[in-house]
């Protein structure tokens, strides 16, 4: 148990979704007969939700500090809407479009923040009423009919890397160069990480580091593998990599800044973070302000990869981006959640949604397994951090301990 412990962290319960993910994947393989882990159908999966992704990146950052946010769906559907119309109608540039959404999306959030921060009203009635208002406004605006946007809007939704070099990798080198990157910094990250355990005097032998680089590496290289051998012209997805982006920014916001420990200081216990010096105020407002912000980057991708803007857009995805959250972790009284733990929750939903619609399961039925999915994450995450209750690994060892442990015990 010690040994699992220094090899994985001190918390085993979080990876529990990661092996719940590899396992769904597993039996969707076999399941679909092979079509599961393919080139197209990964690269559709990020391509298709990179926006409920990016949507939970900034979900999780308000659910820590204890608010919820409703609106977000609408304010991407508004803001997708909004680009469209400013180009089609207004003949502005596409990347004038492009900023005039993104800054749209950041007033917005401002507003949602003065209402929460300034006035006091909860964040769950704040953006209830901006659900209702910008799902208005958008259907009001666009006239129930679609708007189309210009192509350069596809490379941001549905674009693939580009390719250039030798051909004797048999990939696309952009990938492959994505790839290496990511396995050379994880690397990296591990070397300094057991220089500062041992500057600390704690022992940390060089096999566990040794270990942790290679089982990442092996997942990196197959994930490279499998989006830069797909057919030509495929790659990794720029809403990819866009979302690979906003990951590592807003993980080093929430983990290794002033700032992110403001949030959950506030999440944990409002009154004592006030007491210790934390602007509340400022934390809730500009928590809500990023996360129109990101939704705003939401609606824009979406509308890149549909072609243009319709009135339905945005529906029902602050629930994904909510469920994904707490699939990944987050705890319901706010306080704990992790941008990398949202991420992994919004996969597992994704490769939910991706084999049972290989297995041809209806949408009926599969909202009633996500619902279910849900249901039982946030049912064991509630139960493990009762006190006294043991992790699944912690059961696991429990079982596994021969009489002459238990005797001694």
């Amino acid at each position: 148990m010690k040994t699992l412990r220094q090899l994985f962290g001190s918390n085993l319960q979080q990876y529990t979704m990661m092996l719940a993910l590899i396992a769904l994947v597993a039996v969707f393989q076999v399941i679909s007969e092979g079509r599961m882990l393919t080139s197209s159908n990964f690269q559709n999966l990020i391509s298709g939700n990179a926006y409920v992704l990016i949507l939970a990146i900034g979900m999780v950052m308000v659910i820590v500090i204890g608010q919820i946010d409703l609106s977000v769906g609408s304010v991407a559907g508004f803001v997708g809407m909004c680009v469209a119309i400013s180009i089609a109608s207004h003949g502005l540039p596409w990347w004038v479009g492009l900023l005039l959404g993104i800054v749209l999306g950041v007033l917005i959030g401002a507003w949602h923040g003065f209402w929460v921060a300034r006035i006091g009203i909860p964040g769950f009635i704040t953006t209830l009423a901006g659900m209702m208002i910008f799902r208005g406004l958008v259907i009001w605006i666009s006239r129930s009919i679609s708007v189309p946007v210009p192509s350069e809007f596809s490379f941001f939704g549905a674009g693939y890397l580009p390719e250039w070099g030798p051909a004797f990798t048999r990939m696309n080198n952009s990938t492959l160069l994505l790839g290496l990157l990511g396995i050379g910094w994880f690397a990296w990250a591990e070397v300094k990480r057991r220089a500062k355990i041992l500057s600390r005097g704690s022992q940390y032998p060089m096999w566990m580091t040794t270990v942790r680089i290679l089982l990442v590496a092996a997942v990196l290289g197959y994930a490279t593998w499998l989006f830069g051998s797909g057919r030509p012209g495929t790659s990794f997805p720029i809403p990819g990599v866009i979302l690979v982006v906003l990951v590592i920014v807003y993980h080093v916001i929430t983990q290794r800044t002033r700032f992110g420990r403001h949030i959950y200081a506030v999440g944990g216990n409002k009154a004592a973070a006030a007491l210790s010096g934390v602007n509340t105020q400022r934390t809730y407002f500009l928590v809500m302000l990023n996360m129109s912000f990101l939704a705003a980057i939401a609606g824009i991708l979406f509308v890149g990869r549909s072609t243009s803007a319709g009135p339905g857009d945005g529906t029902m995805w602050e629930l994904d981006a909510i469920a994904a959250v707490f699939i990944g972790g987050a705890a319901v009284s706010g306080g704990i959640g992790t941008v990398v733990g949202s991420m992994i929750g919004g996969l597992v939903m994704a490769v939910l949604n991706s084999g049972l619609m290989l297995m041809g399961v209806g949408s009926d039925q599969t909202q009633v397994i996500k619902g279910l999915v849900l249901l039982v994450a946030v049912a064991f995450d509630v139960r493990n951090k009762q006190q006294g209750r043991p992790s699944i690994i912690g059961l696991l060892m429990k079982n596994s301990r021969t009489p002459q442990a238990v005797d001694k015990a």
